[in-house]
């Protein structure tokens, strides 16, 4: 039997081998930088921002120009009126993003992530609120670790009073585009119906946890996309790579140090502390990295002060590093066979929606036979069939259509008086359509409706029926 002091060792040495596969995690605090690329993610923070926040105060027709009415179930863009019937140019709107998607992320990994993305927007906006309350990377961990006092209570609230502002403008204004926003500032603050408060108030409490709080785990953790990208990049696919042949071995510029043996790395570590998802770049490409830029606007000033060229964290291919490329030799690769065929069926989809668009008929007729009569006999002998016509006027104008009828020989309208319809509304309209009882056998014959508008013969549509002889 093993002894008391065997076991103990046993038990010691299974609870060594234990892996735990939760990582604890640990708030990153993020410092300050400035260069070419923070700026061009702050001019992307501002283009993003002014479109979602300034778009549904836009007026067009009198109207909100960019609405998802739901309660009128119509799509306004501008001076387009999409209906039901049209969900076909949102399957294509999808296709295009999934193609777009593709085609950026092939062509230069994930710069959607790095500046475009609305949770790297609003943390960055976020996080540039917590740096001008609470100060830089240094003072907010000094505060965070220090007592509660009356200054670090104030600093809190202020800066969670702002996030929580912002985060409901944020989710005001996303209701905005589904419920016109002069309704909604009417209704402010009772007046509003359920759905519009739960909306608010769900992404609104979404943008504050997420933005304020979660920040780069969900990045790491809740985002699809970290996880599938490593099957669209390729060794020619741009990304941020640190060139380890320049920088290693890694060591700080002392003075008593063999500079020689060194690589151009000096082992600072501002690479890491940007970073806005506390990965360390210098171990290769990581699931992790939103191709934000940050570690290059802190590597580049670091080279310039020590007398070495830009460059050693940068955006290029896995291939240009391994093989030297030049600047060209980087473009011509990035211009291979998939890049080409995303790019043409991107712009084949573009321009056959656009053509799609540009000749759509602005008039959309459903012909249903009224199927209670099936056909009758009137007064003067003829045989009839009676349609309900429901018309989608898809204009912004009032529109009057004159209905006429061919197919069978005599056939013809029991009354022909135009049809009004307002401006982006529907109307149902029911037609007797008669023909002489000679003009077809017994059974189902087909016939038209030519529905055009008045004054403008480029409205015109012809949609087919069925007329049943006795």
């Amino acid at each position: 039997m093993k002894s008391n002091e065997d076991q103990r060792q046993e038990t010691q040495g299974a609870q060594a081998a234990a892996v735990s596969f939760y990582e604890k995690h640990k708030k990153i605090y993020v410092r300050d930088i400035q260069g070419r690329w923070t700026a061009w993610r702050w001019a992307f923070v501002w283009l993003t921002q002014i479109l979602f926040y300034g778009a549904p105060w836009l007026v067009w027709n009198d109207r909100q120009a960019i609405l998802f009415h739901l309660v009128e179930r119509k799509f306004y863009l501008f001076g387009l009126v999409l209906w039901p019937q049209d969900v076909f140019y949102l399957a294509v709107l999808l296709i295009v993003s999934a193609y777009g998607l593709f085609l950026f992320t092939a062509i230069a990994g994930r710069l959607f992530c790095g500046y475009a993305c609305p949770q790297t927007v609003y943390s960055e906006i976020f996080m540039w609120v917590e740096n001008r309350i609470e100060g830089d990377r240094s003072a907010r961990m000094k505060l965070d670790k220090g007592p509660l006092t009356a200054r670090k209570l104030r600093l809190k609230l202020t800066k969670h009073a702002l996030w929580i502002a912002i985060s409901l403008w944020t989710g005001f204004t996303l209701v905005a585009y589904f419920t016109p926003v002069e309704e909604l500032l009417a209704a402010l603050p009772f007046g509003l119906s359920g759905w519009e408060i739960f909306w608010t108030f769900f992404y609104a409490g979404f943008c504050y946890m997420q933005a304020g709080f979660l920040r780069e785990q969900v990045c790491k953790y809740m985002c699809p996309y970290a996880r599938f990208q490593g099957v669209m990049f390729d060794p020619d696919t741009l990304v941020i790579t640190y060139d380890p042949e320049r920088g290693e071995p890694r060591g700080a510029r002392r003075k008593d140090a063999d500079l020689s043996a060194l690589g151009d790395c000096v082992d600072c570590g501002l690479c890491v502390v940007v970073c806005p998802t506390g990965i360390d770049i210098r171990k290769g490409i990581q699931y992790e990295c939103i191709g934000c830029g940050a570690c290059i606007d802190a590597c580049d000033p670091v080279m310039e002060k020590i007398g070495k060229p830009r460059g050693l964290i940068r955006y290029t291919t896995e291939n240009a590093l391994e093989k030297h490329f030049g600047a060209a030799e980087v473009v011509g690769h990035i211009m291979r066979p998939r890049i080409i065929l995303y790019t043409i069926i991107l712009i084949l989809i573009c321009a056959a929606t656009a053509w799609s668009l540009a000749t759509r008929v602005p008039l959309m007729v459903d012909v249903i036979r009224d199927r209670s009569t099936l056909s009758r006999e009137a007064d003067d002998g003829s045989i009839e069939n009676v349609y309900n016509l429901k018309f989608m006027n898809t204009t912004e104008k009032l529109q009057r259509y004159r209905v006429a009828v061919d197919g069978l020989e005599g056939v013809k309208l029991a009354e022909d008086v135009p049809v009004e319809v307002a401006s982006a509304e529907n109307r149902e309209v029911t037609v007797v359509v008669r023909v002489p009882p000679e003009a077809g056998a017994k059974g189902a014959h087909t016939i038209y409706f030519n529905i055009k508008a008045e004054g403008d013969e480029k409205i015109a549509i012809r949609e087919k029926a069925s007329f049943l002889m006795p």
